[in-house]
C-alpha cells in the first residue's frame, strides 16, 4: 500500500497461450503470498500497512477475523468500482477471496511474536514476501486488485494524479483504523518506504514474456497502470 506506480506500455499486452499455465500460477502463488505476509506483519506487532492498519481495526470492532474483514472491505470497494466505470478481472474478484483467506489461514498457523529479536525480523521478511507476492501477482496481468481499481478509478474521473488519489485514500485510511484500533508503528513507515522499490524489482523478476510484435493473442484484464497495494 504504498505509493510506488508502475506503468506498463500500452492498455492491452500481447501474451502467448502456453504462458497462461504460469500467469494463473503466479496470480495465486502471489495472492496466498500476499495474504501470509500481511498476517506476518500482524504477528511482528511493529506497524501494519495502510489497509491493513484499517482491517485490524475492524476486526477489532465487529469482532470477526482480519481475513474476512478484508473479503468484506474488499468486495465493498469493488462496488465502488461501478461509478467510477472501471472492469474487474480474474486478478481483481480473486484478489478480494484469496488474500484473506491466505491471511487467516497464517494467522491461525503463526504465533504472535513476543521477543523483539523475533519481531525485527519477523518484519523484514514480511515486508520481503510482501513485495515477492507483489512482483508475481501484478506480473501475472489478470487485472489489479479492488484498492488499486479504486485508485485509477478516481485518477481517471477527477483527472488528479494516482499519487494525490492514493496518499488521499490510505490517509484516509490510516486514520480510520488507527482510531479504530489498529496498529500504527515503525513497520508502517518501513513498508511504505521499501515496498515500492522492492515489488519494482520483483515485477521485472516475475515478468511474462510478451508475444512477438504483431500477434493477435491479446491478455484480458491488462491494466495501464499497476498500483502496489495492497
Amino acid at each position: 500500500m504504498c505509493q510506488a506506480t508502475t506503468t506498463t506500455q500500452g492498455a492491452l499486452v500481447s501474451t502467448p497461450p502456453h504462458h497462461l499455465p504460469r500467469r494463473l500460477i503466479q496470480l495465486y502463488v502471489g495472492l496466498v503470498l500476499y495474504g501470509a505476509s500481511s498476517a506476518l506483519l500482524v504477528r511482528a506487532g511493529l506497524g501494519l500497512e495502510p489497509w491493513g492498519v484499517l482491517h485490524q481495526g475492524l476486526a477489532e470492532l465487529t469482532g470477526l477475523s482480519m481475513g474476512v474483514v478484508s473479503i468484506v472491505v474488499g468486495a465493498a470497494v469493488l462496488l465502488l468500482w461501478i461509478p467510477l466505470r472501471q472492469r474487474p478481472g480474474l486478478g481483481t474478484v480473486s484478489n478480494v477471496f484469496v488474500i484473506g483467506l491466505a491471511m487467516d489461514g497464517t494467522l491461525a498457523a503463526v504465533p504472535t511474536a513476543h521477543a523483539l529479536a523475533v519481531r525485527v525480523p519477523l518484519l523484514a521478511a514480511a515486508i520481503a514476501l510482501n513485495g515477492v507476492a507483489t512482483g508475481l501477482y501484478i506480473a501475472a496481468r489478470f487485472g489489479p486488485g479492488p484498492r488499486d481499481g479504486l485508485m485509477t478509478g478516481l485518477h481517471r474521473r477527477t483527472g488528479r494524479s494516482i499519487r494525490l488519489m492514493r496518499t488521499a485514500v490510505e490517509v484516509a485510511v490510516v486514520v480510520t483504523g488507527f482510531a479504530l484500533g489498529g496498529t500504527l508503528g515503525a513497520g508502517t513507515l518501513l513498508y511504505a518506504v521499501s515496498i515500492g522499490p522492492l515489488a519494482q524489482f520483483f515485477l521485472r523478476v516475475f515478468a511474462v514474456p510478451q508475444a512477438p510484435q504483431g500477434s493477435t493473442v491479446v491478455a484480458t484484464g491488462s491494466p495501464t497502470r499497476a498500483i502496489l497495494r495492497p
